[in-house]
């Protein structure tokens, strides 16, 4: 591309949040994994539908990046860390890496909003809708986990997992809502 229309810190900061996508990719795909093993096979497919949504995230960067005159920086990821103890482990290992990943994309809106780099303003606002949904999607989630363990009940669980397996992907969020 002729011209370059991001600044080296933006281009910097963009490289380092597609890595952070990539990494969430791997972060659901380990805990799917963890998921089927356990005995979990609808948590799993969600999990495992979740991992190829965040490594879409990760290509979105990347071809903004490039479209923008950049170049992309392709980086190792650490693994994941040690798998989880037990469902809600899981569960709220997903809701603290997607508030993690929350913060890094606001910071990137308030590093376009400084630089008046209004396109990756503009670009960054479906991020921060996704957001909104991911963190609302994992919170329900775990919400519902809390209830069927705190009953105690194995079919409650069941109930659960399978439910899951057919579960949206996607969460409606309340400005988006209408009366």
């Amino acid at each position: 591309m002729a011209d370059k229309r991001l600044s080296d810190k933006m281009e910097k900061a963009l490289n380092a949040q597609m890595t952070r996508e990539a990494f969430q990719a791997q972060v659901y795909l380990a805990y799917a994994s963890w998921a089927e093993v356990n005995g979990y096979p609808g948590i799993s497919d969600f999990l495992y539908k979740h991992s190829v949504e965040e490594r879409q995230h990760m290509f979105k960067f990347l071809k903004y990046i490039n479209n923008r005159g950049g170049e992309t920086k392709i980086e190792a990821l650490d693994a994941p860390s040690v798998a989880p103890k037990d469902m809600r482990d899981c569960l709220q290992g997903a809701f603290d890496h997607e508030l993690s990943n929350s913060k890094s994309i606001y910071d990137l809106v308030d590093m376009a909003h400084e630089e008046k780099d209004w396109a990756t303003f503009n670009f960054l606002q479906w991020f921060v809708k996704e957001q909104i949904e991911e963190e609302t999607l994992i919170s329900d989630l775990l919400d519902r986990y809390t209830l069927a363990a705190n009953k105690k009940n194995e079919a409650d669980l069941y109930t659960l997992d399978r439910d899951t397996a057919s579960a949206m992907q996607e969460a409606t969020v309340p400005r988006e809502e209408s009366l």
